[in-house]
């Protein structure tokens, strides 16, 4: 190995070598008065780099976005398909009204593994659509009308609105403790009787509940917000939507729907 070794010199004029002089370091005020050089455009394309990269994370919110919504409509599209075979198919309309245990059953299923990724999907499936048999079919479709008129203004109100419903954590606390309250009130006097007024209170709190839940999930999708969701679960994204959804016109079906057998 040959080792070269470099003296850097300053020559003057008459050739004869000078060493450096060195510079005095600049005070704070010169050090700070062009800002920091990764903000103040003091590297050559510094300014075009951070545009770039600003949009790039604004480009992959959009396509999280787009693919969230056309996963859910595709749900949503399958889960009509099955209310309408439960309402417009007397056989099978029939069927589940004589046979209420397959109602129940579902119902169990869907409370225990709701939140479960894996089978919140068939499960509501399986629990709306006998749900929406035991009502009548016209008023089955005014409660699917005034759903998607519902979901359409709250997410539409969650895009535009600078308010941060995802830091309003508290608020959705005290309304889940009290329908979970009025939930057991009901169940205990179910026992004894049914009372109507008591039953239409506890949806009107339900639907009011998952209207927001619906607000509070549209606006972690959307992200700049206080909690977001990140682009890569666009899965968890759709299927809490989804469930928002359902809920939504489960609550209102019991709110406005007229019972079949009246």
């Amino acid at each position: 190995l040959i080792c070269l070794q470099v003296s850097v010199t300053n020559k003057s004029n008459n050739g004869s070598d000078v060493q450096p002089m060195a510079s005095a370091p600049p005070s704070y005020e010169e050090a700070t008065a062009g800002g920091s050089p990764c903000y103040s455009g003091a590297y050559p394309g510094d300014s075009e780099m951070l545009t770039e990269f600003s949009w790039d994370d604004q480009n992959i919110r959009r396509i999280f976005i787009r693919k969230v919504y056309t996963i859910l409509m595709l749900q949503l599209s399958v889960t009509l398909a099955f209310v309408a075979v439960f309402i417009f198919c007397e056989p099978v309309k029939y069927y589940i009204q004589t046979n209420p245990g397959w109602y129940w059953a579902s119902y169990e299923i869907f409370l225990h593994i709701t939140r479960c990724q894996v089978f919140d999907r068939p499960i509501s499936y399986l629990n709306i659509s006998p749900l929406s048999s035991y009502y009548n079919t016209k008023s089955v479709i005014i409660c699917l009308g005034i759903t998607a008129l519902v979901c359409l203004a709250i997410t539409i109100f969650s895009f535009q609105t600078k308010i941060d419903i995802t830091s309003y954590q508290g608020v959705l606390l005290v309304f889940c403790t009290v329908l979970f309250i009025c939930g057991l009130v009901l169940a205990v006097i179910l026992l004894f009787g049914y009372v109507p007024w008591l039953h239409a209170v506890y949806a009107a709190l339900g639907a009011i509940l998952f209207c927001m839940f619906l607000a509070f999930d549209t606006q972690m999708l959307m992200g700049k917000k206080q909690y977001t969701i990140s682009p890569e679960e666009y899965i968890f994204a759709t299927l809490s939507i989804y469930l928002d959804v359902v809920y939504i016109f489960s609550f209102f079906l019991q709110l406005f729907g007229t019972p079949e057998r009246e």
